[in-house]
């Protein structure tokens, strides 16, 4: 599209993929070039903040509440050549068009773009939901000014949450850990993963019982010959299912009026209804009528991408966002379910073509959104253009996993505009008679599908594995009332009610969604932050909250339960959509919220309770430390409370008797050496911690179980639990379990053998002692430096001098080979122009520049990772600067263990003894350090959001 004869512009998109589609669209006078998303934003730490600001009082926060919530605005480190370069074609070009999303943060990028820049030319905002000819020509030719309203809403929300991660992180600091952080949405998140692990742990599961019986009519005819049954009525009363269970208790819930089956009631029951002759006492047929489901919208695309194909909310977006900025579908970060007069006609226009004018209702779907406070009108995520592409024409064009997103994108699309699926659904109801009078009713329900209509072209999937899928039926034989059935088979089933699943990704999102809680924009990033941060851990698809999360979530619920109320967090995003209409101004907001005053717009309770900076300032010393680290469990067999301690070296069990204080722990003995503490071993989720588990996890940890003496010696033998796990102990010799014993199970015998090592095997012909031991990565034997591991924790007792020589004769498995190839070449730095390569790792994969690394997030794949990802990653690395060094004295415990393995047997425990000694010298020297980390970590700048 030629510009104006003479005139030249600049584009100023989001990104260089972006860049790259839309100067495709363009003529020869127009310039495109990317922002590389935002260019300003509030001081991350100290070093950003501008020397003349560096004595204000407010600088730490980087707003100024005293006037007018003034925020201090600086370029980031990673951007400063790229703002050089965009103010340089600034001064070129004879017009600015801003090209940034249309949202929220699109829209202060633009404000941000125009305060940076300074332009002396006219500056115009672009605007489009779809990266495609038509659509940028339309963005051209019809700009507008940017929405100041807009703006106002997203530094108001920016300012919110820089106020709260740097008011209410610090608290964390000093009365649970260093380096946590608190934010308006990340804390509310991590409740709710924290209350369903609380109802897990509550949660006592019953026994019921019912009986399933296979049914056969005589003369079937076209339909099946039997079908199964289940009992659901005893003598008129309700057979107890899992609903009708008190989930803490485990017992029938009061006044449930319902029949509460054994095993033994089902299997008596099942042979007094052998033989009995079973008849139909009711019939009911209804239309079964399916409507199709809205388009998608970003959490609804988070939650079927991750139930469908298994991708993180983070894997999603970023999939998504390639395939927005390459063209292939619409903006991917919206709360609405509209979609364009064009997009609904290029639907049905497909439909016809793939399934036929049936398959079209007479007249278009329009879909109502259901998402509380929706904003931002964007169109649904739809395929891009007037003619929607198939999955098969795009398919040699995508990778694999771009491929099955816009698939699934593609048929939510179609579907949305397509028939209900129709069909009939019937319910039976059946009774037999025991010869003792027992009325016993059974239930079976059908369903046929006679026009699947848009289930042809998509079906949801469900949270809950165990559901039937949409366009599954269950057909049943025709039926009619007094009709006689044969029992062919009576079984009696068990059953165990279960605890409410643990939320994924995909069901956290519904929650904060329902909740109006968190916008389109914001969702994948709080996923991956409460991951980063260690409050949850992933096992599978689940979100498992760690203790740490137990400690901070118990510390607000007490101290600041306004700050994580559902209703409030929603409240906020209210009145930041005010702001964003127009309707409030943002000043008084954030004075209401932060100071307290009753004027504006911000919430009472706050406002009543003085403000959050009163807030969090005057509760501080009420907060005991102690207390909000210890997460109560239950009390044992002998009247201890069990309780879990959140310590600097990780969580811990500890048990006393009620009005007992146990000891402090010794620094650095967080983990065991007395009586009444047991560790928690890594990975072991919180409802995991059953009266049995911490039972095991006990011995030797407190009550240290006395195994026997050695009869060597005559020093008792104790099995113990330490920080790494069950280990035995007799004076100055410990060693700990082998990967195939259990602390319940090992005996004397085998203790003496887990103390004799390291074993001398014996002398090598050149007078240098081989040994057989147990290590970090199995079993192994040793001579001099040279080490090879056994195949079998057997052989550290029974291997022989010739065969451990023979062993360490063969060459090393694993020894160092010349560098291994990069896993993928990216291309060139945006920014520096320096190569990019992901490597493997010893912590697995990373991105490099040749000078500069950083580690992929856990979602991350070096296959899905794109060239402006990795750059901005290398930017934020490059922008903290050199990690510190590492004090010495985390290093004077090694020699010790090259002098051990030149030791002999004789002399193992006397170097034991002086590993000991060292291993506390050095503890002790580490002590003074570790108790001047919060102050380090005041320093340090929270992540708000």
């Amino acid at each position: 599209m030629p510009s104006n004869a003479g005139t030249t512009r600049l584009v100023i998109v989001e990104s260089p993929a972006k860049a790259k589609t839309i100067s495709g669209y363009l003529g020869p006078g127009y310039v495109v070039e990317a922002s590389f998303g935002h260019v300003r934003d509030l001081p991350r730490n100290a070093a950003d903040v501008p020397a003349k600001y560096k004595g204000e009082p407010w600088a730490r926060l980087g707003v100024d509440v005293d006037n007018g919530f003034h925020a201090l605005y600086v370029v980031s480190a990673d951007r400063k050549q790229q703002i050089s370069k965009l103010v340089k074609l600034a001064k070129e070009v004879d017009e600015i068009f801003l090209a940034t999303d249309e949202d929220r943060e699109g829209e202060a990028i633009a404000w941000h773009l125009v305060e940076t820049l300074k332009p002396k030319v006219p500056v115009k905002r672009m605007v489009f939901h779809e990266i495609t000819k038509p659509a940028i020509q339309a963005a051209v030719a019809n700009p507008r000014e940017i929405d100041r309203d807009l703006v106002d809403a997203q530094e108001a929300r920016r300012i919110l949450d820089r106020l709260y991660g740097y008011e209410v992180s610090p608290v964390l600091w000093k009365k649970v850990m260093p380096k946590l952080s608190a934010g308006r949405v990340q804390s509310v998140a991590t409740r709710i993963v924290v209350e369903r692990e609380r109802q897990r742990m509550a949660f006592r599961t019953a026994e019921y019982w019912d009986i399933l019986a296979t049914l056969a009519v005589a003369n079937a005819g076209e339909g099946p010959r039997t079908f199964n049954a289940t009992l659901i009525a005893l003598n008129g009363d309700r057979i107890a299912t899992g609903k009708d269970f008190e989930p803490t208790t485990g017992r029938v819930r009061a006044g449930a009026g319902v029949v509460h089956l054994d095993e033994g009631g089902a299997r008596g029951l099942a042979a007094r209804l052998a033989g009995r002759p079973f008849t139909v006492t009711r019939v009911e047929e209804k239309p079964y009528r399916r409507r199709p489901y809205a388009p998608f919208i970003t959490s609804t695309l988070q939650q079927e991408a991750a139930r469908k194909l298994r991708l993180s909310s983070q894997q999603t977006m970023r999939t998504a966002q390639r395939l927005y900025e390459n063209g292939y579908i619409t903006y991917m970060r919206t709360d609405s379910v509209n979609l364009s007069e064009t997009a609904i006609a290029a639907a049905r226009r497909q439909i016809v073509e793939l399934y036929g004018e049936r398959s079209v209702p007479p007249e278009p779907r329009r879909y109502t959104g259901k998402v509380k406070n929706a904003q931002e009108a964007h169109e649904a995520i739809r395929p891009a253009g007037d003619n929607f592409r198939t999955p098969g024409e795009v398919a040699k064009e995508l990778s694999a996993e771009e491929f099955k997103l816009y698939e699934l994108i593609w048929r939510r699309t179609i579907a949305s505009q397509m028939t209900d699926a129709v069909g009939s659904s019937v319910s039976v109801r059946i009774r037999a008679v025991t010869s003792s009078a027992e009325e016993a009713d059974f239930g079976a329900t059908g369903k046929t599908i006679t026009d699947p209509g848009f289930l042809r072209a998509y079906v949801e999937s469900s949270d809950d594995e165990n559901a039937e899928a949409e366009d599954a039926e269950r057909r049943l034989p025709t039926l009619v009332k007094d009709q006689p059935l044969t029992a062919e088979e009576l079984a009696a089933q068990g059953h165990h009610t279960q605890p409410p699943s643990r939320y994924t990704e995909a069901s956290l999102v519904k929650a904060l969604e329902e909740l109006g809680i968190g916008r389109p924009s914001t969702y994948a990033s709080i996923m991956q932050t409460i991951q980063d941060r260690g409050y949850v851990t992933k096992r599978g698809q689940a979100m498992i909250p760690t203790f740490l999360a137990f400690a901070v979530i118990g510390l607000l619920e007490r101290h600041y339960p306004r700050l994580i109320d559902y209703d409030f967090t929603a409240s906020m995003e209210n009145e930041l959509d005010e702001i964003a209409g127009g309707e409030h101004a943002a000043v008084d907001f954030l004075t209401s919220f932060y100071f307290g005053s009753t004027n504006g717009t911000g919430d009472r309770a706050i406002a009543h309770a003085g403000g959050l900076k009163k807030l969090v300032t005057e509760n501080l010393s009420e907060i005991d430390a102690r207390s909000v680290n210890s997460i109560p469990l239950f009390t044992d067999d002998e009247g201890r409370e069990v309780v879990v301690r959140v310590g600097r070296y990780g969580p811990y069990l500890q048990r006393a008797v009620p009005g007992e204080q146990p000891a402090a722990p010794a620094e650095g003995e967080e983990g065991g050496g007395q009586g009444d503490r047991a560790p928690i071993p890594e990975g072991l989720a919180p409802d995991e911690l059953t009266p049995e588990k911490v039972h095991e996890l006990f011995l030797g940890g407190g009550g240290e179980r006395k195994l026997g003496d050695d009869p060597t010696t005559g020093e008792p033998i104790l099995l113990k639990s330490g920080r790494f796990g069950p280990y035995v102990a007799s004076g100055e010799r410990k060693s700990s379990l082998l990967r195939s014993q259990t602390p319940d199970s090992l005996t004397l015998d085998e203790a003496l053998k887990l103390l004799s090592l390291p074993r001398l095997v014996g002398v090598a012909p050149d007078g240098v002692e081989v040994f057989a031991n147990n290590g970090r990565y199995g079993p192994y034997v040793k001579r001099g430096d040279e080490f090879r591991s056994l195949d079998s924790e057997e052989k550290m007792f029974t291997v022989t001098l010739d065969e451990a020589l023979a062993l360490l004769a063969a060459p090393k498995k694993g020894q160092r080979r010349a560098a291994a190839p990069p896993l993928r070449e990216m291309g060139n730095d945006p920014l520096t122009e320096k190569p990019l390569v992901i490597k493997d790792g010893r912590f697995g994969p990373y991105v490099t520049d040749g000078e500069t690394n950083a580690s992929l997030r856990r979602a991350q794949t070096p296959e899905a990772l794109t060239l402006e990802e990795a750059s901005e990653m290398l930017a934020e690395k490059r922008a903290k600067g050199p990690a510190p060094k590492k004090k010495a004295a985390a290093k004077k415990a090694a020699p010790a263990k090259k002098t051990a393995a030149k030791k002999t047997a004789a002399a193992a425990k006397s170097t034991a003894a002086k590993k000991t000694t060292t291993a506390k010298a050095t503890a002790a020297k580490k002590a003074p350090a570790r108790k001047a980390a919060p102050k380090k970590a005041a320093a340090a700048s929270p992540v708000e959001e």
